[in-house]
């Protein structure tokens, strides 16, 4: 007996379950002007970690009511689905956010399937939608033409982006800007009649900065613009910076920190015009950039199918010392790692299994100021054998068996999370001139530095565990130690009893779990002793259990970092 199967009203409920979803998104979202004139900074992580979980929390209410709604019989008929999405692209075909829509669709479909059953019969593994709105601009731009009168554009710039603070000091802001921003162009470009600017009507908030966004174009050629703001706290805005170089503009909008506040009305639009002044930034980056992560999440695998559907590409074992913890694994043409958990840990390891998933998924909340990988995780990847290098293929099911499983032609994944390839620090190192190696040290330190006082303590800080990004950035990626720095208990060395102390193989001082200490880093972190003396040179106080101390208690005063994703210089 067929069931009666109610399509259209199933779609409906998918559809008024993605609404709630987005008006609670927008909510928490536009809040980010009045949080950022009243410079609520902790209020300000707070939401971003809020509206990462709002996507999985409505997921669920969603899928609850469905289920509640109509039951487990008719939702998990399998062969009606395609009649619910032919129906829900109906419904989706007018929006303007339709590509999020699909997204919504999956995650609520996942939530009531196995991967296994994954298919463009009963989803959306490949969009329905155009990749990008092809408008000329988006509708949510502010167009100016200097005319050869570059200073009193920046002036109404100013005016139309003022905020219920004043500025500080409005007029020695934009002597600042137009000077850096004629120092930055070409002589011939502030001159010339067509000059143009387009500016994103909404400003872009994260953490302690605003962010006012869009190009300066000629017939001929443009250049990125972002001028960030700053709210001084009682001494008023400022306009701190002009940023014309698209390499700086890329690390603003970076893997390594957390997502921008913007109120978008149309995401497309605006990751459209994004990725026309950032073209080598793919789509997924920028959609993750404003918080949309999880169709991020979807453009990433949907390039990463093409990848390997249109290239002779294999995955092998990425390069590096092998993890004690992780396996992790690369195509050479795809700049992403593929990182999955071992079955067995090495001895020197007391984490499990749960400890590990708990802590990379930590880091999708907490404040990466640049120096944290964003991570995707997935479940029940399937891949063709032949796209495994099979030595690549022998080592992954020797280490992780119970997550890695060849079923005939295919290989299936049941577990992993993807991360953008660095060079690993150790390996970039023995390859390096001395100024590299003083820039890549001087790096190193102020990553380990930014992460502490944003409250994060790397755990195990060796070279290996960090990368060196395309930008010369030094950027941590192995979680399965991290932790926040309030949990940890710094020490320092007791003095030794007897001379016999020193002597000892084993320390004649009790250690906690959660105790560590700083004197021992040096012989730990460096076995080449020039490294190790030019690190201490740079950054000796991170060998200090004073140093780290300070931190915590700056942390529990409630004090929130400011880690700028730019150049700047202090001006008083």
């Amino acid at each position: 007996m067929a069931i009666d199967y109610p399509a259209v009203a199933i779609a409906r409920q998918i559809a008024d379950g993605f609404d709630e979803y987005r008006e609670e998104f927008r909510q928490i979202t536009n809040l980010g002007r009045e949080r950022f004139e009243k410079a609520q900074w902790q209020e300000i992580q707070d939401a971003s970690a809020e509206r990462i979980q709002l996507y999985k929390v409505r997921v669920s209410l969603t899928q609850e009511s469905l289920l509640k709604q109509y039951g487990a019989e008719v939702l998990l008929n399998i062969d009606c689905w395609p009649l619910i999405k032919e129906s829900y692209i109906g419904q989706i075909d007018l929006r303007l956010d339709d590509e999020l829509a699909e997204t919504w669709f999956n995650s609520i479909f996942n939530s009531l399937f196995s991967h296994d059953l994954i298919s463009d019969r009963c989803m959306f593994v490949h969009s329905t939608r155009p990749a990008l709105r092809a408008n000329d601009a988006p509708m949510q731009i502010r167009t100016y033409r200097p005319h050869g009168d570059l200073a009193a554009t920046l002036r109404q710039i100013s005016e139309d982006y003022r905020f219920s603070v004043p500025y500080a000091d409005q007029d020695g802001d934009l002597l600042r800007l137009e000077s850096q921003l004629r120092a930055s162009l070409p002589d011939w470009v502030c001159k010339d009649p067509d000059l143009c600017i387009e500016l994103y009507s909404s400003r872009l908030y994260r953490n302690k900065g605003a962010y006012i966004v869009g190009r300066v174009f000629t017939l001929d050629e443009q250049w990125p613009l972002v001028i960030p703001v700053l709210n001084r706290e009682g001494l008023g805005i400022r306009m701190d910076t002009v940023i014309i170089d698209e390499a700086e503009v890329s690390i603003i909008f970076s893997f390594t920190r957390s997502y921008f506040m913007v109120r978008v009305a149309y995401p497309s639009e605006f990751v459209s015009f994004l990725h026309r002044i950032l073209p080598r930034k793919h789509i997924s980056e920028l959609y993750t950039s404003i918080g949309f992560y999880k169709q991020g999440k979807s453009e990433f695998y949907r390039a990463l199918i093409e990848h390997l559907e249109n290239t002779d590409d294999q995955f092998i074992m990425a390069p590096g010392v092998r993890g004690m913890v992780m396996s992790v694994f690369t195509l050479p043409g795809f700049n992403t790692v593929f990182k999955i958990i071992k079955d067995r840990f090495s001895p020197s390891k007391s984490v499990t299994r749960e400890t590990v998933i708990d802590r990379y998924r930590m880091v999708k909340y907490v404040d990466r100021v640049g120096r944290l990988a964003d991570t995707q995780e997935f479940a029940d990847f399937r891949f063709p054998v032949a796209k495994f290098d099979p030595e690549c293929l022998r080592e992954l099911v020797d280490v992780a068996a119970s997550t890695v499983e060849v079923q005939g032609d295919e290989v299936l994944i049941r577990h992993c999370w993807t991360e953008r390839r660095m060079t690993p620090l150790n390996i970039y190192l023995d390859s390096a001139s001395e100024e590299q190696i003083l820039d890549a040290l001087g790096e190193y330190g102020l990553a380990i530095k930014q992460l502490a006082a944003a409250n994060i303590f790397p755990g195990d800080m060796l070279l290996k565990n960090f990368g060196v990004t395309r930008h010369g950035r030094v950027v941590f990626y192995d979680y399965d130690e991290i932790s926040y720095l309030t949990e940890v208990n710094f020490r320092k060395i007791p003095e030794p009893r007897f001379p016999e102390d020193e002597m000892s193989a084993e320390p004649w001082y009790s250690v906690g779990p959660h105790d560590v200490f700083p004197e021992e880093f040096p012989r730990f972190l460096f076995t080449d002793i020039k490294q190790r003396k030019l690190f201490k040179q740079l950054h000796g106080d991170l060998f200090t259990a004073e140093y780290w101390q300070g931190l915590q208690n700056a942390i529990r005063d409630g004090k929130v970092i400011d880690v700028f994703p730019y150049k700047r210089k202090e001006i008083e």
